[in-house]
């Protein structure tokens, strides 16, 4: 069974070219390690553009998708907004634990909004724009993510 995951880039400036995305090819690598089939991030500017991208994605059915960016408190952040909508069953405890890693290390990482669940059977999850959120938020979902899908599957044991 063929496994896909999207990665969408939340950023205006990289959307723009202004800025380089350093998050996308770090998330799409780390899929592609544990058997995804993916392709380059989608980058998008930060807002609705993140729903819109999202909702066309979830349209293909993909086993993930995870955002980067859009997770802060500028004027211009709404990733969680535009994702929350698309959930049918919602994960807070992963967005905890992620910014709990990410406060032993930086204080300022308990302002990260985030969102996580499933929209059908497709696992959602917005993490950080910054590579240390990308990294402590790939760090939980390694030790979740095989037994989050498995469940979601039916499987008794959450083991895939």
């Amino acid at each position: 069974m063929t496994r896909r995951a999207v990665v969408i880039v939340a950023s205006t400036r990289a959307a723009a070219e202004q800025a380089e995305d350093r998050t996308g090819p770090v998330i799409r690598d780390w899929l592609e390690a544990r058997g995804f089939e993916t392709n380059s991030p989608v980058i998008v500017a930060d807002g609705s553009p993140v729903g819109d991208a999202a909702r066309t994605v979830l349209k293909t059915q993909p086993t993930v998708i995870i955002t980067t960016g859009g997770t802060g408190i500028s004027p211009s952040d709404a990733t969680p907004e535009q994702i929350a909508p698309l959930l049918d069953v919602q994960l807070p405890g992963i967005i905890e634990e992620i910014r709990r890693r990410g406060a032993a290390v930086v204080a300022t990482a308990i302002v990260t909004r985030g969102v996580a669940g499933f929209s059908g059977d497709t696992f959602l999850v917005t993490l950080p724009g910054s590579p240390g959120g990308v990294r402590d938020g790939l760090a939980v979902l390694d030790s979740v993510l095989e037994h989050l899908l498995g469940q979601r599957m039916g499987s008794a044991s959450g083991n895939h």
